[in-house]
């Protein structure tokens, strides 16, 4: 028999599944050729200095799958939201975090130094070098969706009673999604840090108030 929680994510999956999958394709297909369009048109971009700890990290392409995994990561909160309420609430902040990064990029554009880096030509990591090129730099989007991805599913997790093994692998995905941004060469130090900023302004604007908890019937 399926423990408890088990059961509370599956009946969060099922709720509004129609919804969710559309909602979420037509977000990932309509992101990219805005912020690609605000990456070429933008004007000079500021090259970002780099601090001790660009130079700590290793570049570990390896590490590559895991930058790409946010795609599959931030989706999950979608996954398991459990109302409209809890669906656009995510939605609606996710947008309003693109927005605010997009015109950070547009008013202050800024790029990433030009590494020297080896990509085999027909490789994911030259597919990436080539088409996400050093612009759009701070804040680090990919840092910024992940911190409130992960704030959003601890607080999912949480409500279905998931255990601890659970919500720690949550941080532990949203940690190495953060590091990979630098081990990779997509980010360095300071629009990792504007990233941080960004997704946690978010998250503790959308948190829940404990009067509201209070109302809120239970699911």
């Amino acid at each position: 028999m399926p423990q408890p929680w088990r059961r509370a994510l599956g009946r969060r999956c099922l709720a509004l599944w129609p919804w969710k999958l559309l909602g979420n394709t037509a977000a990932t297909i309509g992101f990219f050729p805005l912020y690609f369009w605000v990456m070429r048109h933008s004007g000079q971009a500021w090259v970002l200095p780099l601090t001790p700890l660009d130079r700590l990290v290793a570049f570990w392409p390896a590490l590559l799958p895991v930058y790409l995994s946010l795609w599959i990561y931030i989706a999950l909160p979608v996954l398991f939201a459990g109302d409209r309420r809890e669906l656009f609430a995510f939605s609606a902040a996710c947008a309003a975090m693109t927005a605010a990064a997009l015109l950070v990029f547009w008013l202050l554009p800024t790029a990433i130094p030009n590494f020297a880096i080896e990509a085999a030509p027909g490789t994911t990591l030259h597919f990436l070098k080539t088409k996400d090129s050093a612009g759009n730099a701070l804040p680090s989007l990919h840092v910024s969706f992940s911190v409130f991805a992960c704030v959003a599913l601890a607080r999912q997790l949480r409500a279905a009673g998931a255990p601890r093994w659970l919500r720690l692998g949550n941080l532990v995905w949203a940690a190495a999604i953060v590091y990979s941004t630098m081990a990779v060469r997509q980010h360095v130090t300071l629009d990792v840090l504007g990233g941080l900023a960004l997704g946690a302004a978010l998250a503790f604007a959308t948190r829940e108030r404990r009067g509201a908890m209070a109302l809120r019937p239970p699911a």
